[in-house]
């Protein structure tokens, strides 16, 4: 099974940004332990702060990987190409949010992302990406 996680602007700063909210963990650190937790899976991960690398990424993977985990972060809220591309592969995609976003500003409660996902999982932490990766594995049986 082949998985790729795709992170959105900022979150290349957890661990930096916004502690109480995001953690102290880099992604880094705890895509290691998703390698080390999911040794069956090739996982990879790509993270940009770019809405066009992210569309493009989407694009890349979307026909030919068996999984996407996206964290759009910001652009969930503000970008109709990243939602048109999640409804444009086969691949499914999972949206993953960090933080509960109907727990914070108003603007973060839509998602341009979720009408084209298989689901969406949001406010458990890093775990979300765990959750979300078993989702594939639980579909795949």
């Amino acid at each position: 099974m082949k998985i790729i996680i795709i992170n959105g602007p900022n979150l290349n700063l957890l661990g930096k940004r916004e502690p109480e909210v995001y953690g102290k963990q880099t992604f880094e650190d705890y895509f290691s332990q998703l390698q080390f937790k999911f040794k069956d899976v090739q996982l990879e991960y790509f993270q940009s702060n770019i809405e066009g690398e992210i569309i493009g990424k989407i694009q890349e993977t979307g026909f030919s990987y068996d999984g996407i985990v996206l964290n759009a972060a910001a652009y969930t809220h503000t970008s109709v190409g990243i939602g048109d591309a999640v409804k444009a592969v086969e691949t499914p995609v999972v949206e993953v949010h960090i933080s509960n976003t109907f727990n914070r500003e108003e603007f973060r409660h839509t998602s341009y992302i979720s009408p084209g996902a298989k689901g969406v999982i949001l406010g458990f932490g890093l775990q979300s990406y765990d959750l979300a990766i078993q989702s594939f594995l639980e579909g795949a049986e």
